[in-house]
């Protein structure tokens, strides 16, 4: 499957105020791309625009919350409005709690799934029709590790990004079945360093953190904007990740034993945090429209 050059693309990133969308969208800036980005943040988009402009690239922002589905339709129909087409559809855009199951509510736990399934959904139902016009393009999907092996406390959150996986999977043969050259591609970063644990919901009693080893936003945007031109499957980003699954391959049993000596603690940080904290679970918070979250002394640059 052949896809566009990056400098001939239009790219539509999803989740994009802050973390990976964020430095995702300025590295397809930086290649040349045309770029609209999306989020709940208008502060967040206004900066990013700016920054983008100001480097010299060409950047729309699109207001949206993506459980909304005219809201995301307006995102590929501005996209078209600006730019005349859509070539790649990357969506990045989600939410988190920390909690026992338990204690989560139906409110809390529809709202995941709202925001992390039904929003990925929105986004491949909307930018389909524009993708089969032009004849190729990419579907870029960001989930997790926890795609495939979920941690405690993140009940919610790992029930989401497992049926992104399953909805994916079905998508991606329904579309081989039409001989389209348009590539579904999953990406399941591991802990990474971004602002997520900072706004996530949190019952710990303390502020949340990635399991470690944690690694920076960058590596995650560098195969994002890869697979905007590489047709690639599945790419987990974060060796830890990859010896997770592998693990989960061979012995279930074994990654249970792993996950209730080290997965519990592993999430605690020793910063004291409020369920009543402000979190954007529900509302878009201000403060925390940038790249990296608070691990940067931890955080890898590299992965095996």
């Amino acid at each position: 499957m052949q896809l566009k050059p990056i400098n001939q693309q239009v790219v539509v990133l999803v989740g994009a105020s802050s973390g990976i969308g964020r430095n995702a969208a300025l590295q397809f800036a930086h290649r040349g791309a045309k770029v609209v980005v999306a989020a709940r943040s208008q502060p967040g988009l206004e900066s990013l625009v700016e920054e983008i402009r100001s480097l010299g690239g060409q950047a729309t922002a699109v207001v949206a919350d993506v459980t909304e589905f005219e809201q995301v339709k307006a995102i590929a129909d501005r996209a078209v409005e600006e730019y005349g087409r859509l070539d790649t559809w990357v969506h990045n855009a989600a939410v988190e709690i920390y909690a026992p199951f338990e204690v989560t509510t139906p409110e809390e736990f529809k709202r995941i799934i709202d925001v992390n399934l039904m929003g990925q959904v929105h986004g491949a139902m909307v930018a389909l029709p524009h993708l089969k016009s032009e004849g190729r393009g990419a579907l870029i999907h960001v989930t997790s590790v926890e795609a495939k092996r979920s941690l405690p406390l993140q009940s919610a959150y790992a029930a989401s990004k497992h049926a992104v996986n399953g909805f994916l999977e079905s998508l991606r043969v329904e579309l081989m079945s039409e001989k389209l050259s348009i590539s579904v591609t999953e990406i399941m970063p591991a802990g990474i360093n971004t602002p997520l644990f900072n706004k996530a919901r949190t019952k710990l009693g303390v502020k949340p953190m990635p399991t470690p080893p944690i690694y920076d936003p960058s590596l995650v945007a560098k195969v994002i904007v890869e697979a905007a031109e590489h047709p690639k499957r599945e790419v987990i980003v974060g060796d830890a990740g990859k010896l997770i699954l592998l693990a989960q391959r061979i012995s279930p049993e074994l990654v249970d034993a792993y996950m209730l000596q080290s997965g519990f603690d592993s999430q605690h940080t020793n910063e004291p945090k409020s369920e009543n904290a402000p979190s954007n679970l529900f509302e878009p918070i201000s403060g925390y429209d940038k790249i990296q979250g608070d691990f940067g002394d931890q955080a890898r640059f590299f992965s095996f």
